[in-house]
Parts: structure tokens; sequence; C-alpha cells
């Protein structure tokens, strides 16, 4: 069941008083292929394939002028509150396809664009591609969701969580801790 405007609107305030860093990564997730989900322990990431065997490299939503894949989409960042509101394993409606869910404040404020954060002994770079929700989050989460990740009031806080690139090579793996650098 998708939650209603209102019961999104009274975790406004729990989602914003997520921690500032320090937070604890789960539900890593690789898209091998469109609507393709699979749950691992660790993920590799590289700066010149994002995530080996995930779709990023060969069929990715967004290019440079020069055509080459954007290397600011490389990873997917979604807040562990956020993600707990509109989704849960146990729902047969499709997980998000976040690299990975964090407990941390991804608004502009704590994350703004260019920020490094290191995670596992990868490190990342925040994006400044913005990260607004698509039709297909609509179609799974439902209208309320897809209007209150897009409201204009809300474009700060990153509801929908943050696009990264991958500044240095490294592994992540789950209960790793994401951290400012």
């Amino acid at each position: 069941m998708t939650p209603s405007s209102e019961e999104l609107m009274r975790a406004l305030p729990h989602v914003m008083a997520a921690p500032k860093d320090g937070a604890a990564i789960s539900h890593l997730c690789l898209r091998p292929g469109r609507n393709e989900r699979r749950f691992v322990d660790e993920i590799p990431l590289t700066k010149a394939h994002g995530i080996p065997g995930e779709r990023w490299k060969t069929q990715p939503w967004l290019r440079t002028e020069d055509g080459a894949p954007h290397p600011g989409i490389q990873v997917c960042i979604i807040p562990k509150r956020v993600l707990d509101l509109v989704w849960s394993t146990d729902a047969e409606v499709l997980h998000p396809g976040d690299t990975f869910a964090a407990d941390i404040d991804t608004s502009e404020a704590n994350l703004p664009s260019g920020q490094l954060v290191a995670v596992g002994s990868a490190m990342l770079r925040v994006s400044d591609v913005f990260n607004d929700a698509c039709v297909k989050w609509k179609a799974r989460y439902g209208s309320d969701a897809y209007d209150w990740i897009r409201a204009p009031e809300h474009r700060a806080q990153r509801l929908r969580g943050i696009l990264c690139s991958v500044e240095r090579d490294g592994l992540i793996g789950s209960g790793d801790v994401l951290h400012k650098a």
C-alpha cells in the first residue's frame, strides 16, 4: 500500500532529522538490466565503469555532450527513512534500484554538490545532477509519493536521494559507514 500525502507530510520531520554524518549503509542493490534487481553483500565501484555489470556503462539515462555515460549518475544513494516509507522487503512492488540506502540527511545543506563521501574503501563525489524521481517512481509508489518528492518546497531536501560519481575505486559492503570526507 502506498503512503498518502498526509502520512508523507507527517513523516517529513523524521526524514529531515536523519544523521548528518556517519550513516550505516544497507540494501545494496545491483541493476543488471531494466527492472532487474539483485541484492548483494558488497559492490565494487570503479571510476571507469561505475558498478561493473550494471547498465550505467551501456544504457545510461543521462549522457554527456559527447555521448558518454554521465559520470554523475554512477551511484544512487536513497535516504533510508524515505525508502522505509515507500518500500519494504515483503512488498510486491519493485525496489527503487538505488545502489544503497543510508540513514543520512541528503539535503543540499548537508551534502552539497561536490561533497566527497567515503564509504568502504571507495570515495564518491555528490553530483550536481538532481534526482527528482521518474515516472516509474510514481507508478510503483503512488502519485502522492511522487508529488511529495517533486514538490518545489522539498527540492533542497533532495528526498529522492543523491547521485554520485566514483572518485576512488573501492569496495562497499552492507554495514559499511558513510562519512563526509
